[in-house]
């Protein structure tokens, strides 16, 4: 049950084998929550069938998107996978201490992302998420096939089931990601209004409020007294305004 609510994010996967071999290994480790993100293939092709073997239902009901955000709709915890995360303060994380984070909510909705077999994740996909792994591999060949990237991670996950599913699940729930996503919409919205953020360099800032939130692990009641609070100045900012027309 550990295992329930957590979705394997494929990103504009290219080949149909490495997509049927990735159903098959998540059915070797009990998950079955697979969602494409603009998938380059056939994820029902004859090539990713017989690759699935017997795990062919987890490629009938994959999930298809258009973006990522939409793959995250709901997750209260999402990690990345990447090579590199670029003049961010967030680390690269090792998959066996850091994938159990996942599973601390049973049940609750949390994701794993993968990138593109030939580039990975982009910048903007990396902002999404809240903690990154890095699998180490030889300095002689660093580079990892997607499927087996994607086994590696479930065979973590699995293993910490059996100690999570035993463990007493927090009596606080972190808040899902669209929730989080509105308060950084509504708070750069209102940091472009009074000036503090300017259009040109809006992005760059918000990343850096993006990643002081993210380690703060923000639960569902502490978003919603953040944008209340946000709610409020824009209220007194126009009851000024209002004030000064009068």
């Amino acid at each position: 049950m550990a295992l329930a609510g957590l979705r394997i994010v494929l990103v504009e996967p290219a080949g149909e084998l490495n997509v049927g071999a990735i159903a098959r290994v998540m059915k070797n480790f009990g998950l079955n929550q697979l969602v494409l993100v603009n998938p380059q293939c056939d994820p029902l092709s004859i090539e990713a069938l017989r690759m699935a073997v017997h795990a062919k239902e987890i490629l009938a009901s994959a999930v298809t998107v258009a973006t990522l955000p939409a793959a995250l709709q709901g997750c209260v915890k999402v990690v990345a996978t990447a090579g590199r995360v670029p003049s961010w303060d967030t680390p690269l994380e090792n998959p066996r201490t850091t994938l159990p984070w996942l599973l601390e909510e049973p049940e609750q909705p949390v994701a794993l992302i993968f990138g593109r077999e030939d580039r990975g994740l982009s910048n903007e996909e990396l902002n999404l998420a809240q903690r990154f792994v890095h699998i180490p591999t030889s300095e002689n060949y660093l580079s990892l096939n997607l499927a087996t990237a994607v086994g590696i991670c479930c065979y973590e996950l699995a293993q910490y089931t059996k100690i999570s599913e035993t463990s007493t699940p927090p009596t606080t729930a972190p808040a899902p990601f669209d929730a989080v996503e509105a308060y950084y919409q509504q708070l750069e919205s209102l940091l472009l209004e009074i000036g503090y953020l300017y259009p040109h360099t809006a992005a760059s800032r918000m990343e850096k409020f993006r990643q002081l939130y993210n380690r703060a692990r923000l639960q569902t009641t502490e978003v919603a007294m953040l944008r209340g609070i946000l709610q409020q100045v824009k209220w007194a900012l126009k009851n000024h305004k209002d004030h000064d027309l009068g």
